[in-house]
């Protein structure tokens, strides 16, 4: 019992850290609220390492995620008729966007993922007695539910389907829970 506490106490940091995490990095990308794409760049970055390795079992840079982030939004305002780039040239420099106050908040996405994410976790504590850590390469489980939005199209981009990031990231998270020194969190 007191393992199944102590453990869901470093799920809730896990989570802390992805969401403390993931809103600096969509506020250096020009936006106030993270998406699932935040949480999935917060994976990788969680120390774990389940997110890269999961990656890395797919023969994908971990570091051309963000790129592929960059060339969604790129396309996005060329199907509107905008340059990237050029509005943010035109702001003056000390226009930033500021973390939000009060309750946090995350984009549609980011909230899907974190609900697959909550499921994920739910049925894999009760199937192996609540023992089951939460890894970087869940988030990528979960991001993998998402058909459509900026992190499935990056996904895509980098050459990625969501069959494949299933199968990788389960087997990450099997080969980190088979360890002898269990997972690194």
């Amino acid at each position: 019992m007191f393992g199944v506490i102590r453990q869901r106490f470093r799920d809730a940091g896990t989570l802390k850290t992805l969401c403390m995490t993931a809103e600096p990095l969509a506020n250096a990308g020009g936006q106030q609220i993270p998406g699932a794409e935040h949480f999935i760049l917060s994976a990788l970055a969680l120390p774990d390492g389940t997110a890269r390795r999961t990656f890395e079992r797919l023969r994908v840079d971990p570091a051309a995620f963000q790129p592929a982030i960059e060339q969604q939004y790129a396309a996005a305002l060329a199907a509107v008729g905008l340059q990237a780039g050029v509005a943010a040239e035109a702001l003056p420099d000390a226009v930033a966007v500021l973390p939000r106050k009060g309750m946090y908040q995350t984009q549609a996405s980011a909230q899907a993922l974190m609900a697959v994410l909550t499921r994920q976790v739910m049925v894999a504590a009760q199937k192996a007695n609540a023992r089951t850590p939460l890894l970087g390469a869940h988030v990528l489980l979960a991001a993998a539910a998402a058909e459509r939005g900026v992190a499935a199209r990056a996904l895509r981009t980098l050459g990625i389907d969501r069959d494949q990031l299933v199968a990788a990231a389960s087997a990450e998270v099997a080969a980190t829970l088979r360890s002898p020194t269990g997972p690194a969190c």
